[in-house]
């Protein structure tokens, strides 16, 4: 058993002190295909004259948020999930304004905020949760409960932390009611933020938190939590851990062991990236 190993968390608990120019003000994408539509916006930057930098140096376009928006905006009155999917951009600042305004399901109708993420968007590692709470709705922060602090010193005991070195998203950016779990439609109209996430934050590794998270990380909807954990998957390349959410654990105390085991496991794969 290596030293690290053997650290209890008592004592790693010590280091817890861490978003084209289109010439239009819309564009709306329904009735496309994603590779249809990811074709329109290359074509529409490519026609369009380049902006140009202070000093007349050709600069990229910033597509602006309302130019993603759905025609669907007001959503249909049964609350389900609208066809149009965004086309998101590759600016993180961007992505982030999009999701802020986001009405693609009816979620957005009982949210206080919109819980897009916490820590650097320069992140080493990225944890992925599952949904917002009553805290994370009202701070507009993930993992800032009871969960979230049990969160924190266990990675604390790796030597992690959300203001230096992890950052959180969930794959649902609003609370689901009474913090049931999400549904299979919450899930494809929210996930696509997720995922532009994990592409602009570009961490070394990522830890999957709660069966949602690694089911839809992995791919895997056939196999249980259980059975997903103990292993390193790879998300477009990226090693991919998936554990119990802490929640989880504050239940079910025996399954810290199993996380901490799981830990050691991400904490090796990053050592050897």
């Amino acid at each position: 058993m290596s030293g690290r190993k053997r650290t209890s968390v008592s004592e790693g608990a010590r280091l817890l002190r861490q978003r084209v120019e289109m010439g239009a003000s819309e564009i709306f994408l329904d009735g496309l295909t994603r590779e249809e539509a990811l074709a329109l916006v290359a074509g529409a930057r490519s026609a369009a004259p380049a902006p140009t930098g202070r000093g007349g140096e050709a600069r990229p376009a910033r597509p602006s948020a309302s130019a993603f928006r759905s025609r669907e905006a007001a959503g249909p009155p049964d609350g389900s999930v609208r066809s149009a999917l965004p086309v998101l951009p590759d600016d993180y600042a961007d992505v982030r304004e999009i999701a802020l305004a986001c009405t693609r399901c009816g979620l957005s109708e009982g949210r206080t905020q919109v819980v897009f993420s916490d820590g650097p968007p320069d992140a080493s590692l990225m944890v992925v949760g599952e949904a917002p709470g009553a805290n994370e709705d009202e701070t507009g922060r993930p993992f800032v409960g009871a969960a979230g602090k049990y969160l924190d010193l266990l990675l604390a005991t790796v030597g992690l932390s959300r203001e230096q070195s992890v950052y959180i998203a969930n794959v649902l950016k609003c609370r689901p009611p009474s913090n049931r779990n999400p549904t299979s439609d919450e899930i494809a109209a929210c996930s696509p933020y997720l995922l532009k996430q994990i592409d602009l934050v570009r961490p070394r590794a990522l830890l999957a938190v709660g069966s949602f998270a690694g089911k839809l990380l992995t791919g895997r909807d056939d196999l249980s939590l259980g059975k997903l954990r103990g292993e390193v998957h790879s998300y477009h390349g990226v090693p991919l851990v998936v554990t119990y959410h802490p929640a989880a654990l504050l239940r079910n105390p025996r399954w810290t062991r199993l996380f901490w085991d799981d830990l050691q496991l991400l904490r090796d794969v990053m050592d050897a990236g």
